[in-house]
This record gives structure tokens, sequence and C-alpha cells, in this order.
């Protein structure tokens, strides 16, 4: 189990802040975690997070400590989240991409080109024998409709869950990324179609939740399975107050639907963290795409931190502080994080077929008959011990008439004997024989495998 990382951000005054309030601020710093702040009504709150970044930090401190773990974890096929939380023109957007996502300026970078450089320097320092693919989705949810920001012609994704998987959007583009410039290209056209407003709070507001999915898919030369980490950068839209945001009509019903979606988010995380301890308690995932997408991250199979942004300015207090009591309960959310397998890779030509709950052990004697048809010109008779060996283990699996189909099987191929029939073979004992042998008892293990899985299933 792992607890949910939380960091608070403090971006500067901005040139209104100042005009209209001065240099006021509502916060008093503590330590690098703990501070206190100061409402409209002059009461106190004390906050502790795992880090806190005030006005004078930089995008390279909040990268390292917030999300550089969760990107090594992500090479290493673990699932990781990272959310950013808080009032509109809190300043997520630039906690996330930076002024620009193509930017070079190392001091402005922000979370994403970041995790576009850890990402690919952590793979080109992984040894030769591990061969690495990485693919990138980017999505929105705007107005309770998730679209596909690669293909603004898909405007309507669906959220699908599998055993493998999780939780993951069906029919969402998926590009392969071979390095950071094509990344970067393809990052850059897709935030250019993200939904963005106007509002006396924010020159370019963000209008909607964005997504960015990176997945990370690792196969070692000598593993029959193959590793598969999943990363996603979330932008969260901002919380807002039309009589502050002064939104009219369309932007108005966008906010309305944001708040909607966070306040279901805040509802999932007061069910995760307010259950009692032994008692399976109803999480509302389900009450908006928001959180239904955020599912893993949120008390599953995920490592996950939030960054709360917040103004210092003591005209937004009520709104920052609502913001740190959101990421204090969320604090307390415990995850599951653990390094994914995706399907087995499968050698056709050497392995029989793993039949599903609707499949018939038919099919694979069917399969087994196959192969014994294709060896008839190369063998030469083998001894009945052989034979009534691997008669007698599927007998312990399978049911009489199956293994008395194989065992005719056996007799019409001049592999076997009935007993007491005083026809014995002659044993011969030369390479090819045995080679026979031990390929047709590989078979039957796998076989017997097989079937002892369709039982427990």
């Amino acid at each position: 189990m792992s607890n949910v990382t939380v960091c608070a951000r403090f971006r500067p005054l901005s040139s209104k802040e100042k005009r209209d309030h001065g240099e006021n601020i509502c916060i008093r710093s503590l330590d690098s975690e703990t501070f206190v702040l100061k409402d409209e009504k002059e009461e106190e709150f004390t906050f502790s997070f795992d880090r806190v970044f005030y006005e004078g930090s930089e995008q390279a401190d909040v990268y390292k400590f917030l999300a550089f773990p969760i990107v090594q974890d992500a090479c290493n096929a673990i699932n990781g989240t990272i959310i950013t939380y808080g009032q509109t023109g809190a300043g997520k957007t630039y906690s996330m991409e930076g002024t620009s996502i193509l930017d070079c300026h190392e001091q402005n970078k922000g979370l994403l080109p970041r995790v576009v450089d850890g990402l690919f320097h952590c793979l080109e320092s992984a040894d030769n024998t591990t061969k690495y693919t990485v693919n990138l989705s980017m999505v929105e949810i705007y107005m309770e409709k998730i679209r596909d920001l690669l293909d603004l012609s898909k405007d309507n994704l669906q959220i699908k869950e599998g055993k493998v998987k999780g939780i993951f959007l069906s029919g969402a583009t998926e590009v392969s990324i071979s390095d950071r410039t094509e990344a970067l290209r393809h990052l850059s056209s897709g935030i250019a179609n993200r939904a963005v407003g106007e509002t006396q709070m924010n020159m370019a507001s963000s209008r909607s939740h964005c997504a960015y999915i990176f997945t990370v898919q690792q196969e070692e030369k000598n593993e029959r399975r193959v590793k598969m980490g999943k990363l996603i950068l979330v932008d969260l839209a901002g919380s807002e107050k039309a009589e502050r945001s002064g939104a009219e009509g369309r932007v108005l019903e966008e906010a309305k639907t944001i708040n909607k979606s966070l306040s279901a988010l805040g509802n999932v995380i007061n069910a995760l963290t307010n259950g009692s301890p032994g008692k399976t308690n109803h999480i509302p995932y389900r009450d908006s795409k928001l959180t239904r997408i955020l599912q893993d991250a949120l008390g599953g199979n995920s490592r996950t931190a939030l960054l709360c942004c917040c103004s210092p300015s003591t005209s937004n207090a009520s709104e920052s502080l609502s913001s740190l009591r959101f990421g204090a309960r969320a604090k307390h959310i415990k995850t599951s994080p653990r390094v994914n397998f995706s399907e087995t890779k499968i050698d056709k030509k050497n392995l029989v077929p793993s039949p599903t709950k609707n499949e018939s052990y038919e099919r694979i004697l069917n399969k087994l008959q196959q192969n014994l048809d294709e060896e008839q010109g190369k063998l030469s008779p083998i001894k009945d011990e052989s034979c009534e060996r691997i008669l007698e283990k599927l007998r312990q699996t399978m049911d009489e008439k199956q293994v008395k189909r194989l065992e005719e099987l056996f007799v019409r191929e001049g592999l076997y004997c009935y007993p007491n029939t005083g026809n014995g073979l002659e044993s011969t004992h030369n390479d090819a024989i045995s080679q026979t042998i031990v390929s047709l008892q590989k078979t039957v293990e796998e076989l017997e495998c097989t079937v002892t899985k369709v039982k427990n299933s």
C-alpha cells in the first residue's frame, strides 16, 4: 500500500492582485512542509504536506520531488498519475506545461516536458536486452464528453475496464513516439485543440479537464511476458465562482459542468477516506467521467501525486483554503501500485492454444492429432510404456471418453498396442525417437496445465 503524495504550490502575486489588494498575503511559512493560512475572518489553519513550494520555488524542484519517482516507476512497469488541482488562475497549467510546451528554456519547462525528458533518459540508459515502446494519447473531458485531442472526429470516447489494462479509453488515438522532439510535437498539436475561454480571473482559462497518457511497454528477450506501465498527467480545469469570474452564457455552462465534476471528485475522496476500517464502502466513481478515468489513481493500481496550486493573495483565501482542505483529505488515500504484465507472448509453432471457458477439450485433442499427423513420416515405433504413462497422466485431468479417443489415436498411428494383444512393438532407441517422445511429453504437460487452469477458472 502507498499513500498519495500531496504537495502545495503558491504562485507569486499577480499584477491584478497587487493592484487591487496590495502585497498582502494569506500564508505564513513554517518550514518546507508546514505553513499557516489565515482566512478572510482572520482565522488561522495549519497545513502539513509532503512538500510545500512557495513562490520562489523552481519548476525543476517540483518535477524532481513530485514527478521524477513516478517517471522511474513507469519505466519499471508501475502505473503512475500526477494531478494538478486548484481554482482557476492558480497556476495549474503553468505547473503542468510551463510558459509553452515547446519552450526550451530550462527555467520555464513544466512537468509535462520534463516527464518526456525523464522518460526517454530512463529508457536510453536501460540495458540492450530490453526493447521499449512508448505510446501517447491525449484527451479532454469537456461538458461531460471525452474528446480525443489527437483526432477531433472522436468526440465521445467511452470508458472501459479490463483485467489487464484496468481503466482505459476505447478507441482513443495512440501515437508511437520514439524521441523527445516527436513527443513534444504531438503534445503541442493536442494542446492547441484544447477548449479554453476568457474569464475575469484568467485570460486563457482551461474549460476542460485534460489527460496526457503515456504507455511504456517493455519486452525482454528472455521473458515470455511483456511488462507495461501507464503514466497519466491530469491538468484539471479550475473551480470558479460565477460572481467572481464573470462567466456568462456558454462559459457559465462550462463552469457549472466543471464544478459538478470537481464536486464528484471530492465525493470520491471523502468516500475513500471516511470509511470504517475493515468495512466495504461504496465509492461513487461512476458519478462523472473524471472520477471514472481516475479510478485507478484514487485507491487503485497506481502511484499517485497531487499538486494543489493556490494563490497567496488575501482576496483568494477562501478558494485557497478549499483547495488545501481537498489536498489534506487526499493525503489519506491509499493506493496499491504493482508491476503490470500485458498479454503473454506465444510461440504458435510450439504451443497448444489455451482454451477459454467456452472452448472444449476437443479442440486440444484435434490440435494434438494434427501435430501427430505432421510427425507421421518421421516417427518410428515407440515403447508401449511411454504411451501408457502419457494416457495415465491424462486420465487424472480428463474424462475417460476423451482419453479413450487419444488412445485410439495412438493405436491408429502405430504408436501403441492395447495390453495383452501379444503384438508388442519393437523398441527402437534412436535420436529421432527420443526427440519425438520428449516433444510429445512436453505437449501433454502443457495440456495438463491448461486443463487445470480451465477447471480452476
